[in-house]
């Protein structure tokens, strides 16, 4: 498709949201929260969970009306009373859940509920044709738009739901977490997508938590912290550092704690030697008490199935495992806790958590099912363990599905603490959680390693990884591509991980 001529930014706004304000039973949740959004802009809104960055998107989409403030379209006050209303004005948001009927066809997910109507019926060639033309216009014609949404990658399926705001003639999209749910090749796929709407002139209200994706995409940048409004500014007059202390109040440099020092490490915890199953082979390497291991790769490097491998769940078929110098079998999930080895993995709301059950009854869950008959002291220290991983919430029993995400991490981290672990896995140990929660996730897997936990972290971010290992390996197609020092940069970090790096042997 011939690429369409650059939209120059224009300075008139498209929206723009002054002094607005909402309260819920009485609490504040938005304090006089500024706004303004551009045509053919990407412009970042960052900021804690709890922030407001979530009621202000309702308010911008019609679910909330303000208490006070204005919206202002074009220059000319309006007012959303419902959805429906924000939708005719041009505004559409984009959830990090999607709301996809998976065994409908991508245009009937496109026009699900606004089909066009000939002679009283559904007309689909008309909608398979206006699908058809969407998909042009964004260059995205390797999608049919007869193709079912379930057997699509969780990009296409990102780009139906682009493709649905594009149908009501959206000028301003707001994308909420859009990389969560991708893998690391996808998410190159998305910012090229982001560029091409930016280029036709769509105006892109981008939420993450996620610093590398707000500089490289965004030519501004909101910060909301409590609530209120801190600033705007251009991306390139904030650094890192500086939006750190607007978001938290506190440096980036306080994101990592100090990595341990030789001298500070026990004897070797866990050791793999030159184990393999059907997705990795030659493991070899060995973990210290007290030491942060950390463990990177591209997607489908195998990183991942490392640490599924170790607990069970993937069983080894060759090779050995040794804690505290002992060879063991593991070959189950509950093996592994029984030797005290757990498991945080990297999707906490289908694999790590109960959403709708308690939070005590989420942090005592392993060690019932896995350590039956021992857990009365659990029961007796359960605050002191929750109070010990900083959770926020209203109570014990409130419901794990209530919590912000770094809340629900903090109650899959206590979870596992319950058993006392002598091994911790952590995969993608902050994903989806902002600053302020990352920087508490951090620090306890440091206090854990202090007190002689032998830490495998893996993480897609390489900030994090570099800053919290003691150590890095590095993964590449289903081998150990190489080990790293602490400190390492990122360029060498994936020179191994795509094959043409060197480093230590692992």
């Amino acid at each position: 498709m011939k690429e369409q001529p650059v939209v120059r930014m224009k300075e008139q706004p498209v929206v723009r949201l002054t002094g607005i304000t909402k309260s819920f039973l009485g609490v504040p949740v938005l304090r006089g929260v500024d706004l303004e959004l551009r045509a053919g802009e990407v412009h970042a809104l960052m900021g804690e969970n709890g922030a407001g960055k979530s009621t202000l998107l309702k308010v911008l989409a019609g679910v909330h009306r303000p208490d006070g403030g204005a919206i202002e379209l074009d220059g000319t006050e309006v007012t959303f009373s419902a959805p429906l209303d924000a939708q005719r004005a041009g505004i559409a948001i984009i959830h990090q859940e999607f709301n996809l009927l998976p065994h409908r066809s991508v245009a009937e997910n496109v026009y699900l509920g606004r089909e066009p109507v000939r002679r009283g019926q559904v007309d689909r060639k008309k909608m398979t044709a206006d699908t058809a033309a969407l998909l042009a216009w964004l260059g995205e014609e390797g999608i049919s738009p007869d193709a079912a949404v379930g057997g699509l990658p969780v990009a296409q399926q990102q780009v139906v739901e682009i493709l649905k705001a594009l149908s009501t003639n959206a000028r301003v999209i707001a994308m909420d977490e859009p990389t969560a749910a991708l893998a690391d090749h996808e998410v190159e796929l998305l910012y090229d997508l982001i560029r091409r709407l930016r280029e036709r002139g769509i105006a892109i209200l981008y939420v993450s938590h996620r610093m590398r994706e707000v500089y490289d995409l965004s030519r501004r940048i909101t910060v909301l912290k409590d609530g209120a409004f801190v600033a705007t500014a251009p991306a390139g007059d904030l650094t890192p550092d500086q939006l750190v202390r607007h978001m938290v109040g506190r440096p980036l440099d306080d994101l990592y704690p100090d990595r341990a020092v030789p001298a500070d490490l026990g004897e070797v915890r866990l050791e793999l030697r030159q184990a393999a199953n059907g997705r990795v082979r030659g493991l070899h390497f060995a973990i210290r008490a007290g030491e942060i291991v950390g463990l990177a790769g591209l997607q489908g490097s195998g990183r991942s199935a490392v640490a599924r491998a170790i607990w069970g769940v993937e069983p080894l078929t060759r090779g050995t495992v040794l804690l505290d110098g002992h060879p063991q079998r593991i070959r189950s999930p509950r093996a592994a806790v029984r030797h005290r080895i757990a498991f945080v993995t990297e999707d906490r709301k289908s694999e790590g958590l109960a959403l709708r059950q308690s939070v005590r009854d989420n942090t005592l869950m392993v060690r019932r099912a896995a350590l039956s008959g021992r857990t009365s002291r659990v029961h007796e220290d359960i605050g002191e363990l929750l109070r010990s991983v900083t959770v926020v919430a209203r109570g014990e029993h409130q419901e794990v599905r209530l919590l912000s995400g770094g809340n629900q991490q903090k109650v899959v981290l206590a979870k596992w603490l319950a058993i006392g672990p002598r091994v911790l896995i952590v995969d993608e140990p902050t994903r989806g959680i902002d600053v302020g929660a990352k920087q508490a996730v951090h620090a306890l897997l440091r206090d854990l390693a202090r007190a002689g936990v032998a830490i495998l972290m893996i993480s897609s971010e390489l900030p994090e990884l570099i800053g919290m290992s003691d150590r890095i390996l590095v993964m590449h197609e289903g081998v150990l591509a190489g080990e790293l020092p602490a400190g390492a940069g990122e360029e060498a970090v994936m020179g191994l991980a795509t094959g043409h790096g060197t480093g230590e042997a692992a």
